[in-house]
């Protein structure tokens, strides 16, 4: 990212919205005030007091007001950067003007907050014509506060299906002397109002999957060097799914998540990261089932894989059917379906032999990683040998490098990241590449 712009940050795990202002209550910015007090593991990367969706239209004028003295309180310690969210409508000048005034509002420097804010995340937004107009209001803001020009980045939510096309025109109008598009951070997405502007429908309602928008956003961000974030998991309680929802985004590029609640931070924060420790993966069916490991033992202990050792080899069951077998023949079929998930131990030792390795001219080298795979209580043991080149090193560097980018612009995360994975790897891995 442009460094005129100040996008210091290569990652962004969470993306986390509270409303404003809340109807009822003898303090209307609880929601927000509670919010600025998260610290550590439970805060996120990226916090976005919400003044669109997550506030009542009537209660936004008093959510700017509580935006500007929470923030002006608060801002200095929290630990993540600050991103507010005003009204927008690609359809609407008048939306776009009450945004207009919000953004003002909040970063008027006599208010005291704006010096806390990174920048503004617009919603609903259309083509790149309209994505230019939210720009230039920026620019005017800006110099009309005598603000430095660029200093409040935009993030814009991937809302329509304007905006997915809009994405494929980025990299030719980012730069351009007549915008100020660098100032772009984060590309959302927002997969409600997306399945709207679609008609799109489910039998039971709810909403489609959408994994071709996370590609698309996520190629978009890659190819103008910005953010790619997922949209809202709204069914709160339910963690192995937003667990579920995080790794398939991963396998696209897409490491950030919208976090509706702290809980929900706490999880986006941490699964990204390398796992404290390896283990084992057996493919049984359309499923990959973890196995836990009894010491230098990986151990199945399920129903639909079965073992038995005769006095001519070996009998696999897969579904009900058997599958006589001798001993290279059940170790052929069981390596087809045994797959390992490396620590971040792992990871630092492999990257550390690779460039030991290189520094001495070899450009290439074998990592070998061994169990005894237990099925039935019977053994059966395990060596895979995986060729490590520079590209099998770029690729493994990506975590690496999301902890070291945490572990630069989260201090507030040092000792849990300590406590997780001990001091010494932790060193290890902020000097490695």
């Amino acid at each position: 990212m442009s460094e005129q712009y100040g996008h210091e940050r290569e990652f962004v795990r969470t993306f986390f919205t509270s409303p404003t202002a809340v109807k009822g209550e003898d303090d209307s910015a609880k929601m927000i005030r509670s919010a600025a007090g998260l610290r550590g593991l439970q805060a996120p990367d990226v916090w976005v007091p919400d003044n669109e969706d997550a506030t009542a239209p009537a209660m936004r004028e008093e959510g700017v007001e509580n935006i500007v003295e929470v923030v002006a309180e608060h801002g200095a310690e929290f630990p993540g950067e600050i991103h507010p969210r005003v009204v927008w409508h690609r359809d609407s000048p008048t939306t776009r003007h009450s945004g207009f005034q919000q953004i003002m509002e909040i970063a008027d420097p006599d208010n005291g907050a704006v010096e806390h804010v990174d920048g503004f995340v617009i919603p609903e937004v259309g083509d790149v014509d309209d994505w230019k107009k939210a720009d230039e209001f920026l620019t005017i803001v800006e110099t009309e506060h005598g603000l430095e020009e660029g200093s409040l980045s935009m993030s814009v939510i991937v809302e329509s299906g304007e905006a997915e096309l809009a994405m494929a025109d980025l990299r030719e109008e980012m730069g351009k002397p007549s915008n100020n598009l660098e100032r772009l951070f984060m590309l959302v997405d927002g997969e409600v109002d997306y399945t709207k502007d679609m008609r799109a429908m489910t039998p039971t309602g709810e909403l489609p999957p959408w994994p071709e928008l996370r590609h698309n956003t996520s190629r978009g961000a890659s190819a103008a060097g910005l953010i790619a974030v997922d949209g809202p998991y709204d069914d709160i309680r339910d963690v192995e799914g937003y667990r579920d929802r995080m790794r398939d985004n991963r396998a696209k590029g897409m490491t950030g998540i919208w976090s509706l609640t702290p809980t929900q931070v706490e999880v986006a924060n941490t699964d990204p990261l390398p796992p404290t420790t390896g283990s084992w993966l057996l493919s049984v069916g359309d499923d990959e089932v973890d196995l836990p490991a009894e010491g230098d033992r990986a151990v199945y202990d399920g129903e639909d894989l079965s073992l038995a050792e005769t006095d001519d080899g070996y009998v696999l069951g897969v579904d009900g059917d058997e599958h006589e077998l001798d001993a290279d023949g059940l170790h052929e079929e069981l390596l087809d379906r045994i797959s390992y998930v490396p620590s971040m131990d792992d990871i630092v030792d492999s990257m550390e032999e690779f460039e030991a390795a290189k520094e001495a001219g070899r450009g290439a080298i074998a990592m070998t990683q061994s169990t005894t795979l237990v099925l039935d209580g019977v053994e059966v043991a395990f060596s895979t040998d995986r060729m490590w080149d520079e590209a099998t090193y770029q690729a493994a560097q990506t975590p690496i490098t999301l902890f070291q980018d945490v572990y630069e612009h989260r201090p507030d995360q040092h000792a849990e990241l300590e406590e997780m994975y001990g001091p010494d790897v932790v060193q290890r891995a902020r000097n490695l590449g």
